[in-house]
């Protein structure tokens, strides 16, 4: 049985990020990753056509000290910064208490406005006998006011490495903590979070299982490539000569990749 090579393409945090595996803390990982930094909130400054100078008291302005660079601007009164230090440090409360699971990644975008932490779990999801899907704890959070601290579960799929979000119903896959006043002490609470992987991980693994059990004719992966690639009649029509120029390639890729 020859099966085809499928490249492994690398998670979009590895692409912005910086390798961190061999950090034992947060600590660790954000000063390797660059991200031990310290963000401020000052108001924002008015200045009228008279020349005369309003400070704010509703509306500011988020900036690192190390470098000045000022990440948000439209930030509310009622926005609480949150260093990276008290974020990532979610991470040492969960490997301390459950032991194997490793840093993964770390990294930033906007000049720090967005950060990111990532932390490898050691149990795969299994698909039949040997198809493994690695699972990710994800934690990022804004400096720029724009997003909330999110704590997610995402499995990735070793061999195509394709990110598998799959909709449940009545299931969320992420916590969500608003920068306010008592995001630090909800961070503390969010090993929660570790729960919720357990019970998505069964899920994920029992409806991955149930799909690779459904079998599809060649005539049927056919029409369903036409109708992801060319959704309705009039495209069809416009773009028959290219679309199945596009179109057979794929089908081919598949029919070679599937038959084994």
């Amino acid at each position: 049985m020859n099966t085809p090579h499928i490249g492994v393409k690398p998670q979009i945090w590895q692409i912005l990020g910086t390798k961190v595996s061999h950090c034992k803390t947060s600590t660790e990982a954000i000063q390797e990753a660059g991200l031990d930094f310290t963000v401020l909130k000052h108001p924002n400054l008015h200045t009228l056509p008279s020349g005369n100078n309003i400070i704010s008291d509703n509306s500011f302005f988020t900036f690192r000290t190390d470098t000045e660079a000022v990440l948000g601007d439209k930030i509310g009164a009622d926005y609480q910064v949150v260093q990276n230090t008290e974020t990532f440090a979610f991470f040492d409360e969960i490997i301390k208490n459950y032991g194997l699971i490793k840093f993964d990644y770390a990294g930033s975008l906007g000049f720090g406005g967005n950060v990111f932490l990532t932390a490898k779990l050691p149990e795969h999801i299994r698909i039949g006998r040997d198809d493994l899907i690695d699972q990710y704890l994800f934690l990022s959070s804004t400096h720029d006011g724009t997003g909330s601290i999110t704590i997610a579960f995402t499995p990735i799929r070793i061999w195509c490495s394709n990110t598998l979000n799959a909709a449940m119903q009545n299931c969320n896959n992420a916590i969500k903590i608003r920068h306010t006043a008592s995001a630090a002490e909800k961070l503390k609470s969010a090993h929660k979070m570790l729960g919720l992987t357990d019970q998505l991980s069964t899920e994920l693994e029992a409806i991955f299982n149930r799909w690779s059990r459904i079998r599809i004719s060649d005539p049927q992966l056919k029409r369903l490539i036409q109708l992801a690639m060319v959704p309705n009649k009039e495209t069809y029509q416009l773009l028959t000569t290219q679309g199945n120029r596009t179109i057979q390639p794929v089908q081919q890729y598949h029919f070679r990749s599937f038959r084994l």
